[in-house]
């Protein structure tokens, strides 16, 4: 791994010219290194490279570590985030800490100094950076930026170097930037981890004589460490949204992030607002037995199969549906802020699922019940959209042959691949089951990331085309638009060709970097003229204050495009 020639050259260079000060420097320099013990590991395990050398270096050292099982499940299964540690030890617990996240994502980076980049056999976990001093290279920082923006993975240590002895008990130093930087350029959450750990009185009594000195006792404080174990806590993940805009100076945002951290101590509550980490993956096995027990409804052209699904107690697929759904949602500034995206609806609603049999993947999932049959069990109260609206006696017959849909989500890696458009023939297969519906319904979203002036567009614009007097249904919390508002607004469209109009509406949120959802362009442009309907619109507070739309559709004036496409 390294040799202490190597060391002295590096470090000392000074000495190599003086045969009485180099030979004792290293003698004790070997000694204090245990030269002769990594020279033995690296002619063992010379083979070994990653999280494999890793995995071999914890058990020299009858090294372990512990967690509990409820913490590592705050560790995401996917997507980028920036995990930061204290480091109480300087050599094991960073290693301990690369294991414990690599069992959940082995795409795991650690941002590297000089002395770890020395370490050849880690090389493939690294990511080298000079956390002490600044100066990284332009290149190596965009490796980092680029890691994040695949998605990524990335540990840091704040401090860049061992903690040491304070009045108040073993802590980091100052902590430095990088990963606050990091983070906020890819908007990435952060995840603090507290290790619990500590070197000996010989290393902090060294510190505080001569800093240098415990700097060079650190490999002696690593075999010292020998058949002990490290506690852990894992907090909550801190979303971009809690530290992005705090009214802060750096120094004072590095201040309360390490207050954070070591509050998880001890289990105080946290300082900044956190957010619950999106549940791990089912597994596969799990999933597709419960598959074999639903309906399937067909198979698309690229082979994607489609079923429907009833709720069973405990169920793989339940969770799944709940886990990708807050995944979908948060991508577009939406979701509950919990591990997964259940509700008590989900019991008793049926489940329309996308599933790629090749990935063993669920693409996609659409929630929908024959509004007739949830109110004869549970009233209209049962509804889902009952929660958001409120129905009078003028949307009964709606009711009784309708069908309400909502919660649609497509996971976001299937994102533009036709995979809504396969969920609209699955439900064009249930209608085929059931020819007493007439009616579809639902709330359909506007995400809270919008800006007002876009959700403003979007709800004038939809209220000026396909709005109703006398709505058979009012909103529980109305999203209003003011008479001022009105006027403003009216003056972007001539109000009599939709087709010119819509074009406006387009170009105007193209210059917010908006686009028109998905779901909204998508329904009003199913049925001729008449057919479609946006009853009223809602906010709702359980969904970062998205606002919903109440959408109603006739299918006996499907364009007949439509008619072929989806129930032919």
């Amino acid at each position: 791994m390294f040799n202490v020639e190597q060391v002295i050259q590096q470090q000392m260079p000074g000495i190599t010219g003086k045969p009485w000060l180099y030979k004792p420097v290293k003698g004790a320099l070997s000694y204090l290194l245990h030269e002769q013990e990594f020279a033995a590991f690296s002619q063992q395990y010379p083979h070994l490279q990653g999280l494999d050398f890793v995995e071999q270096v914890l058990e020299y050292f009858n090294f372990s570590y512990s967690a509990r099982d409820t913490e590592i499940a705050r560790i995401p299964a996917s997507g980028k985030v920036v995990i930061i540690a204290n480091h109480p030890i300087g050599s094991l617990d960073g290693l301990a800490l690369i294991k414990l996240i690599s069992d959940i994502r082995p795409d795991v980076k650690i941002i590297a100094n000089q002395l770890l980049m020395s370490v050849t056999a880690l090389h493939s976990l690294l990511l080298p950076v000079n956390n002490m001093e600044g100066g990284t290279e332009r290149g190596r920082l965009s490796e980092i930026r680029k890691h994040l923006q695949q998605d990524g993975a990335l540990v840091l240590f704040p401090a860049g170097e061992v903690s040491r002895l304070k009045p108040n008990g073993v802590r980091d130093g100052k902590w430095h930037n990088g990963f606050l930087r990091f983070a906020s350029s890819a908007k990435a959450p952060i995840l603090p981890i507290y290790i619990d750990g500590r070197n000996s009185a010989l290393f902090y009594g060294a510190s505080m004589l001569y800093k240098p000195l415990a700097t060079m006792l650190l490999v002696q404080e690593m075999f010292k460490q020998q058949r002990k174990n490290i506690t852990m806590r894992i907090g909550e993940q801190i979303p971009f949204d809690s530290y992005g805009q705090l009214p802060l100076s750096t120094k004072e945002q590095l201040k309360l992030f390490k207050k954070h951290l070591y509050r998880l101590a001890k289990d105080k509550a946290p300082l900044l607002r956190t957010q619950s980490t999106i549940a791990h993956p089912e597994l596969r096995s799990e999933l597709k037995a419960d598959l074999a027990k639903c309906q399937p409804l067909g198979t698309t052209s690229d082979g994607k199969l489609i079923y429907l699904y009833h709720h069973q107690q405990s169920s793989a697929l339940m969770r799944e549906i709940g886990r990708l759904r807050e995944q979908a949602f948060r991508a577009v500034g939406e979701g509950t802020g919990n591990k997964r995206d259940i509700d008590k609806y989900d019991s008793y609603y049926h489940h329309l699922i996308l599933w790629d049999p090749t990935e063993l993947e669920m693409v996609g999932a659409y929630r929908l019940a024959p509004s007739a049959e949830v109110i004869a069990n549970a009233g209209v109260d049962g509804l889902y959209t009952a929660s958001l609206f409120h129905y009078n006696q003028a949307m009964q017959p709606y009711l009784e042959q309708g069908l309400e849909l909502g919660r649609s989500f497509i996971q976001p890696r299937y994102w533009g691949k036709r995979s809504l458009d396969y969920l609209w023939y699955g439900i064009g297969a249930y209608l085929q089951h059931n020819p007493q519906i007439r009616y579809l319904f639902g709330a359909v979203s506007i995400s809270a990331s919008y800006p007002q002036t876009g959700r403003d567009l979007l709800v004038y614009f939809y209220t000026l085309y396909f709005g109703v007097k006398n709505s058979p249904a009012l909103a529980n919390q109305p999203y209003l638009l003011s008479p001022e508002q009105q006027q403003s607004l009216q003056q972007h469209f001539c109000g009599n060709d939709y087709s010119a109009d819509f074009s406006q509406l387009k170009h105007l949120l193209a210059n917010m970097g908006l686009n028109v959802p998905t779901l909204y362009k998508q329904y009003s442009e199913l049925c001729q003229p008449g057919g479609v309907s946006f009853l009223s619109f809602s906010t709702d507070p359980a969904f970062a204050d998205c606002v919903d739309g109440l959408v109603l559709v006739d299918l006996q004036q499907l364009k007949p495009a439509k008619q072929a496409r989806y129930l032919s």
